[in-house]
């Protein structure tokens, strides 16, 4: 067969040419959603603030319209942010309950800090938006996955406590040892990562020994 004979002509040729720049259209407005959801993050990591969709659209070097195209307000564009950091986030793996207790209280408290300081400046910004429920759900969420791993790595000694002994300690360990608690010592304290880390382990293993019944006289 000749060459001649397998080039596309009249509707084949339409079509070709149709997929071609809907297939490039494509790949730009991919690109723009790119550029415009790095921007946001690049902005929110520096200020700790939601950007506006006029600093997102001059930040990504786009028109304020491409912002709009792609994201229908600030809080959609917000959203969108906060599961790309989630998605994208360096997550730790989850503690052994084979270690003795003092390394898994160094572990835990280890994996907490590693991804609530990762996320310190979304959590501020997300405070313009209290009441999205988009971003509520994804806050509960957040909440119920760390509590569920923290507690996973102390089941053997929660195992001994009654139920609602177990629910009290589970509830004081993680409000201890909340991203908000992390905050405090991180930003209003001005303390040192390693300093935090300090902390949080002289309060779990306080919490721990306190509830279990095993703090010295």
């Amino acid at each position: 067969m000749s060459d001649v004979a397998v080039v596309p002509r009249g509707d084949a040729v339409a079509e070709v040419g149709a997929m071609v720049r809907t297939d490039g259209r494509n790949r730009r407005a991919a690109e723009t959603r790119r550029k415009i959801i790095e921007a946001a993050k690049a902005m929110i990591e520096e200020t700790s603030e939601a950007p506006t969709v006029v600093g997102v659209a001059r930040r990504a070097d786009v028109s304020v319209r491409s912002v709009f195209q792609h994201f229908k307000d600030v809080q959609s564009l917000f959203v969108t942010i906060v599961d790309n950091v989630r998605d994208s986030m360096d997550v730790p793996p989850a503690t052994s309950r084979d270690l003795p207790l003092d390394g898994r209280i160094a572990g835990v408290v280890g994996n907490l800090a590693m991804v609530f300081d990762q996320i310190v400046p979304l959590h501020v910004a997300a405070g313009q938006f209290v009441h999205h429920p988009a971003l509520n759900e994804r806050r509960v969420w957040l909440r119920q996955t760390l509590r569920e791993a923290t507690l996973q790595a102390f089941a053997p000694e929660l195992a001994r406590l009654d139920a609602a002994a177990r629910e009290r300690l589970a509830d004081a360990i993680c409000a201890a040892l909340s991203l908000d608690a992390w905050i405090l010592l991180r930003r209003a304290e001005k303390r040192s990562f390693d300093q935090a880390v300090g902390v949080w382990r002289l309060t779990l293993k306080a919490l721990l020994e306190h509830g279990l019944g095993l703090a010295k006289a």
